[in-house]
C-alpha cells in the first residue's frame, strides 16, 4: 500500500526522528535504551539545555562529548532509502530533528536541521566557526583563539529552533502532497507542531510507538522502520 501511495505522489517531504538514525548505532531518547533510560545525576532535560551550557560548561562538554560523537558514523537503509526518492524526484525536502548529519553523509541535499547540527561550531565572543573534530578533540571545554567558548549550533532546551530552517521546512510540508513521519514519537516541541501546516494528500507514519497524530494518519506502521526502508529499497 505505502509503495502505491509513493507511486501517486510527486512532492514528498520527509520529517525525520532519532528513530531513523538507531539502525547506525545512535541511541534515541525516549525507547528502551534510549538516553532519558540511561542512569545519570541530572535529567538529560538539564545536561542538554541552555541553563546548562551557561551555568557548567564542564559538565556540558563531558555529557554532550560521551553522546553526540557521530563523526565515525555511517548512514543506514533508511537515509539510502530517501536518498534514492530524492533521486528519482519523488522526495523534495527532509526536515530533521536529529544532528547527526547522516542525511548529508548520504548524500541528501534539500536537508533541514531544524535542531541544529554537531558539524556547525562557532565562538560566542568572536563568531568565528570551527568544524567538528574542534569539539570533540578538544580535552575540555573547548576554546577559540580569541579566548571564547566554542559553541556546537545545535538547539539545546530552553534555546529557539532557527527561524530560516523552521520557515523553509513549513513551506515544504505545506506544498507537499504526501508528508512522511520517520522514526519520531512527535513530543518534541515547536518541531512536532509543524505537522499542523500539512494539508496534502496522504499523511504516513511509521514509528515504534504510538504517536499524538496517529488519529489523523492515512497510513500507520508501528514497526522498525528498518525492515520498511529495506523493502521498498529491493522494490525501487
Amino acid at each position: 500500500m505505502l509503495e502505491l501511495m509513493i507511486n501517486e505522489c510527486h512532492n514528498i517531504v520527509a520529517f525525520i526522528g532519532a528513530g531513523v538514525s538507531t539502525d547506525s548505532g545512535l541511541k534515541d531518547f525516549r525507547s528502551e535504551d534510549g538516553l532519558y533510560k540511561q542512569k545519570s545525576s541530572y535529567p538529560v532535560e538539564y545536561l542538554l539545555s541552555h541553563a546548562c551550557f551557561n551555568e557548567n560548561q564542564e559538565l556540558f562538554f563531558k555529557y554532550y562529548k560521551e553522546n553526540f560523537d557521530c563523526r565515525k558514523v555511517l548512514p543506514n537503509n533508511n537515509h539510502i532509502l530517501l536518498k534514492k526518492l530524492e533521486s528519482i524526484e519523488k522526495l523534495k525536502a527532509i526536515i530533521t530533528q536529529n544532528i547527526d548529519g547522516l542525511h548529508t553523509k548520504a548524500g541528501s541535499n534539500k536537508v533541514y536541521e531544524i535542531h541544529g547540527s554537531i558539524y556547525k561550531n562557532y565562538c560566542l565572543q568572536c563568531h568565528k566557526e570551527y568544524n567538528v573534530s574542534k569539539i570533540f578533540n578538544s580535552k575540555n571545554i573547548p576554546k577559540c583563539t580569541c579566548g571564547g567558548i566554542i559553541k556546537p549550533q545545535v538547539v539545546l532546551y530552553g534555546e529557539s529552533l532557527p527561524k530560516d530552517e523552521y520557515n523553509e521546512g513549513l513551506k515544504a510540508i505545506r506544498k507537499a502532497d504526501m508528508l512522511m513521519i520517520l522514526g519520531s514519537s512527535l513530543t518534541v516541541y515547536p518541531a512536532a507542531s509543524m505537522i499542523e501546516s500539512f494539508k496534502g494528500k496522504y499523511l504516513i507514519i511509521i514509528n515504534k510507538t504510538e504517536t499524538a497524530y496517529d488519529y489523523r494518519a492515512d497510513l500507520i506502521i508501528h514497526d522498525n522502520l528498518s525492515t520498511v526502508s529495506k523493502i521498498l529499497l529491493e522494490n525501487m
